[in-house]
């Protein structure tokens, strides 16, 4: 049948007919484009920062966004507060230094400076006809047709990407639309990994900071640990975080050791802070009680030595109650000539003193936490260390240790190491230590861990 036996009913219906199949092909290619760009999009997310993997993910963006349009050139620039902070181009033949120019020259009076003014997208059918268009004398290739896409994220421009080809009329008006909806997706990603990389520079800062602290506070420990004659001290420190409320200290007072193992309330920076602060005090008021006021009558050298605790309690109760922070903490101090250790447990985890391979006693709590409350009274209890007689002490995140299932290390099985045949004090801590990590395996360390010994030959 020709079309010259049609009516003119049927020939309008055929029009229409080729029309919408005319649109649903470009529909199919705009949707084909769409799917085959958001799939690209959703590997850029996975690499949400700003380096080489982001940007050579964009690359392959802008290259297929340039290929599935037909284009013969495109460009992406990446804005922040309105300044271009870089640019990727497709199919580049210009240099680094004419890429730079040119970029600058576009942005301020070219088709990408108008969209970047108005927020809007720009279509140049022919760029001789479009005042839009900034023709440059040294131009190193040819443009007739012109697309220009702003990338937003709420009212923010993050980005334009832009569509060359050197034939007029190569972009329709649904094709900027389709690729207008699909740099919204795009605009996200871009606010990721401008977010990203902000909390990536802040983390950094913050580890650094960290860093200094976590160094700050290893100094606050002993350097070496004092080793009086016929006596065996060891210790080991294994912080949860970069810095610590666990701390442990040795140090000669006269004839006596001062043997300290304590816990602060609370984790992270301000424990690690108040940590510093207890440290300093016991060790200050330990070797000054005599000029603090309290009565010394009757007092053997080793209990006003431990009135320390009673001062450092004091200060902190009185001066820094608004911080709600308080520390568990074992003051003892020892005579090596005698073996005798008289001390003050301030709410610490009990103390054991091991020989002949059992627990021979256990050094409960004499007072409360330091630091909780005024005016509060310790009482002193005293113990003899034998030959042979080992002193431990712990923190809770020792017995507390926890596995991938939950399972604490509990202090059932830190009874059942202590009890063991043991010679050094180091060994000692070597094997408990060992024990608790093969326990904890995999699993993010919860509490910092800390251990003293301390061993009479």
């Amino acid at each position: 049948m020709s079309t010259c036996n049609l009516t003119i009913e049927q020939i309008q219906e055929l029009e229409s007919l080729r029309q919408e199949v005319a649109s649903l092909k470009t529909e199919k290619a705009a949707f084909e484009v769409q799917q085959q760009l958001l799939e690209n999009l959703v590997e850029i997310e996975r690499c949400p920062v700003r380096d080489g993997v982001l940007k050579a993910s964009l690359q392959t963006t802008l290259d297929l966004v340039t290929a599935l349009t037909n284009a013969e050139k495109g460009s992406l620039f990446l804005l922040d507060s309105g300044k271009v902070i870089d640019a990727i181009l497709s199919r580049s033949e210009v240099s680094d230094r004419q890429r730079i120019q040119l970029i600058g020259r576009v942005l301020d009076k070219g088709l990408a400076g108008w969209v970047s003014t108005h927020h809007q997208v720009g279509l140049i059918a022919d760029t001789e006809k479009d005042s839009r268009w900034l023709t440059l004398a040294d131009q190193p290739y040819k443009v007739r047709s012109a697309l220009a896409v702003p990338i937003h994220r709420g009212n923010e421009l993050l980005g334009i990407l832009t569509l060359l080809h050197s034939e007029p009329n190569r972009f329709s008006r649904e094709l900027a639309r389709q690729i207008e909806i699909t740099t919204e997706r795009l605009g996200l990603v871009l606010e990721n990994a401008r977010l990203y990389f902000q909390l990536k520079q802040y983390s950094a800062a913050l580890d650094n900071e960290l860093e200094v602290g976590r160094q700050f506070q290893i100094d606050f420990l002993p350097d070496t640990v004092y080793q009086p004659l016929n006596w065996e001290i060891a210790a080991c420190f294994h912080p949860a975080k970069q810095v610590a409320g666990d701390f442990y200290d040795i140090f000669p007072l006269d004839n006596y050791v001062g043997l300290v193992i304590a816990d602060v309330c609370d984790k992270g920076v301000g424990a690690a802070l108040f940590m510093a602060l207890m440290r300093s005090l016991i060790r200050i008021f330990s070797g000054q009680t005599q000029l603090q006021g309290f009565s010394t009558t009757g007092k053997s050298s080793q209990e006003q030595i431990l009135q320390a605790v009673e001062l450092t309690n004091q200060y902190v109760a009185q001066n820094h109650w608004k911080l709600s922070m308080f520390a568990t903490m074992f003051f003892g101090v020892l005579d090596p000539a005698t073996g005798e250790l008289t001390y003050i447990n301030g709410g610490h985890e009990p103390l054991f003193v091991v020989g002949d391979s059992r627990i021979k006693q256990t050094l409960k709590a004499t007072g409360p936490a330091v630091g909780m409350m005024p005016n509060v009274k310790f009482a002193i209890g005293q113990v003899r260390l034998e030959a042979g007689d080992t002193l431990f002490g712990y923190t809770d995140g020792v017995t507390e240790g926890k596995n991938a299932d939950g399972e604490l290390f509990t202090s059932h099985r830190l009874r059942s190491l202590l009890e063991q045949p043991h010679t050094q004090a180091t060994k000692l801590l070597e094997t408990i230590a060992t024990d608790l990590f093969t326990h904890i395996d995999r699993t993010p360390q919860f509490d910092d861990i800390t251990m003293l010994a301390v061993r009479r030959s």
